[in-house]
């Protein structure tokens, strides 16, 4: 009766339909009412055979998977739990008996239904948020001249062998879409934290911003604000073992996490080749220089600087090519003086093949501590003078894709500042090399085993050296 009233319908909208099409189009029109017609046929023969399946007295037997689906809602539930990482849209609950009946289907799409509406995150605005981040569990072991997880710097005098485990590198966080605004500028943002604050004892571990943007993007422009590395530093090497403080921190990655403003334009010359220009005004961090006690209340703390990036790409399929010059400046106010900073960098990927990847970074320049460098990077001289040290520095890594599955990355880096510009018992250079191979057990479970060797040499008492092992474990949701 309704498919009647609804062919009624349309047999009297034909003339109407007919005046506003051509000839074309109204064949298309009788097509798209034949498939309509056979999909109604088709789903017509469906019903009568599941309900000849149900037949009389049927009753729900809903499977053991659909009936113990989490609730979410409960008190100590995995929310981990249902979804099948290892396959991206699968779910477990899928897999009813190849006889099951229609009121076991339904029960099952039901709970389906439910685990899907319990799971779902949504801001008060309706806007929808996605949980993301790694739970990383390290194992490692410190040479006697180490300090802790993370030992940037080898230490002057050797202590015990330093080992633990930990959970604390564990990153969690936040993404989130937002309207469409200021002629059409989507707004997107994240946030990422960590448990890497504190002392690291086993109740003193605590809870930290690492990185968090904000970002309104057109097609070819992006603005954001937020705290994250240098815009002249986006890069870093593959690890999961230094991941509380970026690898190769004080040893050629400039990598300090700092409020900042920014703005990315896009140009594109064909479809495989392009520019990306970046300009922005990021908050330097003043503390911890190689000035005297005298100076410590005089020195301001942090300084807008001014930095620009621009990186030329190129691709040739698989691989690729990205080279990006950039540059710092602000200045450190100490006392009535000032120490400038200007630093000139310049940072690449080159891909030749799929299997292999060559990364790394160079700078040059004067005063890098304010990016997260070595600490000593203004100097007051017995003379009095303030001097900003001169330093060059950088890092590189080479990646090799052995299978889908596993990687081997090398890398290493250093910074060297100039000797005339530091005190005596001053880090004249500091050096790091890591080897690790990355395996990855599922789509979300990673383990890696690393090797590293820092060496430190400071003035007028040698080099020192720490080796460092690392066993990890990563779950990535």
């Amino acid at each position: 009766m309704f498919r009647g009233k609804w062919l009624a319908v349309v047999v009297a909208a034909l003339p109407a339909i007919a005046a506003a099409q051509s000839q074309p189009d109204w064949k298309q029109v009788l097509e798209r009412l034949q498939k309509l017609e056979e999909q109604n046929r088709e789903l017509i023969t469906e019903v009568r055979a599941l309900r000849k399946q149900v037949g009389p007295g049927a009753t729900a037997t809903p499977t053991a998977s659909a009936a113990s689906a989490p609730n979410r809602d409960r008190e100590g539930a995995d929310p981990t739990s249902a979804p099948n990482r290892d396959h991206p849209g699968a779910d477990p609950t899928s897999e009813s008996p190849a006889g099951a009946g229609v009121e076991e289907r339904l029960a099952i799409q039901e709970a389906r239904i439910a685990e899907q509406q319990q799971s779902k995150v949504e801001t008060e605005n309706r806007l929808p948020v996605t949980l993301t981040g790694t739970v990383l569990f390290n194992a490692y072991l410190n040479g006697k001249y180490g300090a802790g997880q993370n030992t940037v710097l080898a230490a002057t005098t050797p202590t015990n062998a330093v080992g633990g485990a930990t959970f604390r590198q564990t990153v969690l966080g936040l993404k989130f879409q937002g309207p469409t605004v200021l002629g059409g500028a989507k707004v997107t943002g994240s946030i990422f934290m960590d448990f890497f604050g504190g002392s690291g004892g086993t109740l003193n571990q605590l809870f930290r911003l690492r990185v968090a943007t904000v970002d309104l993007a057109w097609k070819n422009t992006t603005v954001s604000v937020g705290q994250d590395k240098p815009i002249i530093a986006p890069r870093e090497p593959d690890s999961l073992a230094q991941v509380g403080i970026s690898p190769l921190t004080d040893a050629g990655n400039l990598w300090l996490w700092q409020p900042q403003a920014r703005v990315e334009h896009r140009l594109h010359f064909g479809d495989s080749a392009g520019l990306r220009a970046q300009a922005g005004v990021y908050q330097t961090s003043e503390g911890g220089t190689g000035l005297g006690a005298e100076y410590g209340d005089r020195l301001a703390p942090s300084r807008p600087g001014f930095e620009g990036r621009f990186e030329f790409w190129k691709a040739f399929g698989k691989r690729r090519i990205e080279i990006a010059p950039g540059f710092h400046a602000s200045d450190t106010h100490v006392a009535a003086a000032k120490a400038p900073s200007r630093i000139y960098s310049i940072d690449w990927l080159i891909r030749p093949t799929g299997w292999f990847d060559l990364t790394g970074m160079f700078f040059e320049g004067e005063n890098v501590s304010v990016l997260g460098a070595l600490r000593q990077s203004v100097t007051s001289l017995p003379t009095g003078e303030i001097r900003s040290v001169k330093s060059y520095g950088g890092w590189a890594q080479a990646s090799f894709h052995a299978t889908r599955r596993l990687t081997f990355n090398v890398y290493g880096g250093q910074q060297d500042d100039r000797n005339k510009d530091l005190l005596l018992g001053a880090i004249g250079k500091n050096q790091m090399y890591a080897i690790n191979a990355i395996y990855r057990l599922g789509s979300n479970v990673l383990t890696s085993f690393e090797a590293s060797q820092v060496r430190t040499t400071y003035l007028g008492l040698g080099t020192r050296l720490n080796p460092h092992y690392d066993l990890a474990i990563a779950y990535l949701f």
